[in-house]
């Protein structure tokens, strides 16, 4: 039954999403008489309910191949918020500290800074709780909540969270086809090497807190949180995304990092 997990798990996953973002995609391409603004009002709550893609498969994995009651007891791992200050202090500086160097450092090479997309600070707050539940943090449940684990056992540390950071950048594709949403201002390999820096962040993240599993939708949250307050994408067509390549190459930094530190304890250990 272990050998079947991942397959089940990954089968679900991308039916759920695809079909959701999916329908946006062929709205798309009949030209309804549709206005942006309609559109967008539609379109926002299908992207958000496709999201949960990560989370249902995992729950329809652990439900089949576990039985009814394990699902009450996977579901509670995501109770706790005590990850300890270093798993807290790693989320936001290590995150924040990436999203400030991407937005400022371009302004030293001549280029215009980006405005803030808040109307003011203290909405942050209320936006990373959003992003943690409805905006990203929810693939946790799936990603590394579920599946990263069984990876890492079957593949190791660095193989296990690759494949996952690839598969996660492919599990985002159809967005690059639906009208408004950001990545369609993204280049994909790009934003694959972010998948994969993440991958491996949110996994230490997660190990550092005591596998206190919902430090990874916090983590989640918080990283697509300060994408507005320090904006490293400019969502406009053919324009130079040097912030974006800043952040993607920061990230992966961060990753191979985490990698080269936990593989050298696990050695010593």
């Amino acid at each position: 039954m272990e050998k079947r997990t991942p397959i089940m798990f990954f089968v679900v996953t991308f039916l759920w999403t695809w079909s959701f973002w999916g329908i946006l995609i062929i709205i798309g391409m009949l030209n309804l008489p549709i206005s942006d603004v309609i559109f967008q009002a539609i379109s926002m709550p299908i992207v958000i309910i496709g999201a949960f893609g990560p989370a249902v498969g995992a729950i329809s994995s652990v439900y089949v191949i576990e039985g009814k009651g394990s699902v009450r007891k996977f579901l509670g791992q995501f109770l706790s918020l005590k990850f300890g200050l270093k798993a807290w202090l790693a989320i936001f500086l290590v995150l924040g500290g990436a999203s400030i160097i991407a937005w400022i450092l371009p302004e030293f090479f001549g280029e215009d800074r980006i405005r803030t997309f808040f109307p003011s600070v203290f909405v942050f707050p209320i936006y990373i709780i959003i992003m943690v539940f409805f905006g990203g943090g929810q693939e946790e449940i799936g990603w590394r909540g579920y599946i990263s684990p069984y990876l890492e056992k079957r593949f190791g540390l660095i193989v296990g969270g690759l494949i996952l950071g690839i598969v996660w950048a492919i599990w985002h594709l159809p967005l690059w086809f639906i009208s408004g949403a950001s990545q369609a201002y993204m280049n994909f390999l790009g934003f694959m090497l972010k998948t994969i820096g993440y991958s491996y962040f949110f996994s230490w993240v997660i190990k550092e807190s005591g596998n206190r599993l919902f430090s990874g939708l916090v983590a989640h949250g918080v990283a697509n949180a300060f994408v507005p307050l320090f904006p490293w994408i400019i969502l406009a067509d053919n324009v130079k995304q040097t912030r974006f390549w800043i952040h993607g190459i920061i990230i992966i930094i961060i990753g191979i990092i985490i990698v080269i530190t936990r593989t050298y304890k696990n050695m010593k250990n």
